[in-house]
């Protein structure tokens, strides 16, 4: 299943949140603290790419797919690349329409970090970093008819579709295409820090974990050159 999203849904949000905060990472444990919000700008990849995602080991990591390239759904382009995040600077995350997806929303805390993954196109792959500024709420557009996700089964009195808030963070050095993943996958087998990934597993989910190990290993792969000339592989 691929991340429900589009255009009209970030630019909406964007309206509607030209003050919002960015959120600092937040520690886990008993007594933690939410620290003092202040916004970001989102124009200066500078000052996102100083507070480097690989240095807190504190946070969770995701996976977050989207579609770059246009697709109709009810009229309504469903497209949003991670260029399109990195104009807004930040947007909800809605229109997710699958349980274990849903549930991984849930589970979000603001600070924590994902993979941009553009789905469904002709070169798959992750391209760049988010983060978690908005924990779990409930999407308003399973109740909206013009949504092109819209749930008539979905019942305002007790909603089952939640949406987080994510804010662009930077690009990755380079693609890291789901070709170059499954290679590394076949010839280490077991070996891979990649065996468990729900990537890998569970390819149609729209949002997944990563695992500390899987990030790290993502962004030391990120740096270095492509290794042979494997082709890219439509999902």
């Amino acid at each position: 299943m691929v991340a429900k999203r589009s255009l009209r849904s970030a630019a909406s949000t964007a309206a509607n949140n030209n003050t919002i905060a960015e959120n600092l990472p937040r520690k886990r444990g008993k007594n933690e603290q939410r620290q003092t919000l202040s916004h970001a700008n989102n124009t200066n990849d500078m000052k996102h790419a100083q507070n480097d995602p690989n240095e807190d080991s504190e946070k969770a990591y995701w996976l977050f797919k989207a579609e770059p390239e246009s697709r109709i759904v009810d009229g309504v382009d469903v497209r949003f690349s991670f260029e399109d995040l990195r104009k807004v600077g930040q947007s909800s995350w809605d229109g997710v329409r699958n349980y274990e997806a849903r549930n991984c929303m849930q589970r979000m805390k603001v600070g924590d970090l994902g993979f941009f993954y553009h789905s469904n196109c002709k070169a798959p792959g992750i391209v760049g970093i988010l983060k978690v500024c908005k924990e779990a709420y409930i999407d308003h557009t399973a109740f909206d008819p013009k949504h092109p996700y819209y749930d008539p089964k979905s019942d305002k009195d007790k909603p089952k579709w939640f949406m987080v808030d994510v804010e662009y963070v930077r690009p990755l050095k380079r693609l890291i295409g789901l070709h170059e993943l499954k290679a590394h996958l076949a010839k280490h087998n077991t070996n891979s820090p990649l065996s468990d990934m729900a990537l890998m597993r569970k390819s149609r989910l729209s949002v997944s974990p990563v695992k500390e190990g899987e990030w790290r290993f993502i962004l030391e792969l990120a740096d270095k050159e492509v290794d042979g000339d494997v082709g890219p592989e439509q999902e």
